[in-house]
């Protein structure tokens, strides 16, 4: 086995669409196809999870608490979330669903991406095709805009997210 050398922001966004398969079975090679990211790298990953203790040694089951627990206590400051400038995209963050009918605010945030409708304060995704994986999956889409709260969201914003994010991965 490789050597840990901690984890990387596409480990969160491999976790989380696991997370959005639920019960349904999935193979290595759909999780690099529907990501956008190479098997290699998908297989890289997923030992890191494990080691980690956020995946189990079967590589197929969610450690659900701690990863809820990383979502929660760590992701912010292991992956803090910079703002760029203005451009257009697909809405994440407060602005995405399902924060977008909870939370009014003047403050629009999106992935830059150039098919994108929506205009807004750029952020960067855990992974550059985050976007295009996105608009594939719904439950995935909400997963990663809530993970966005959790990393660049005010305190209320942070509580809502999580919350959210702790119902969907524990009904996973």
């Amino acid at each position: 086995m490789k050597k840990h050398n901690g984890m990387r922001p596409h480990d969160i966004a491999i976790l989380l669409k696991i997370a959005s398969k639920g019960q349904e079975p999935w193979l290595m090679k759909d999780l690099a196809q529907e990501l956008f990211i190479s098997p290699s790298e998908v297989s890289e990953s997923l030992h890191r999870s494990v080691r980690a203790k956020l995946l189990g040694s079967d590589k197929k089951h969610l450690n659900k608490l701690a990863l809820l627990e990383f979502l929660k206590f760590g992701l912010s400051y292991v992956f803090p979330l910079r703002s760029g400038p203005i451009s257009r995209g697909i809405k994440t963050a407060i602005s995405a669903p399902p924060l977008d009918r909870d939370i009014l605010s003047d403050d629009q945030f999106v992935w830059t991406y150039g098919e994108g409708t929506s205009q807004g304060q750029s952020l960067e995704p855990l992974h550059p095709k985050t976007p295009e994986a996105c608009l594939q999956d719904s439950k995935y889409y909400e997963l990663m805009a809530l993970t966005d709260t959790l990393r660049i969201g005010r305190a209320r914003e942070k509580s809502l997210a999580y919350n959210y994010l702790k119902q969907s991965i524990e009904s996973a």
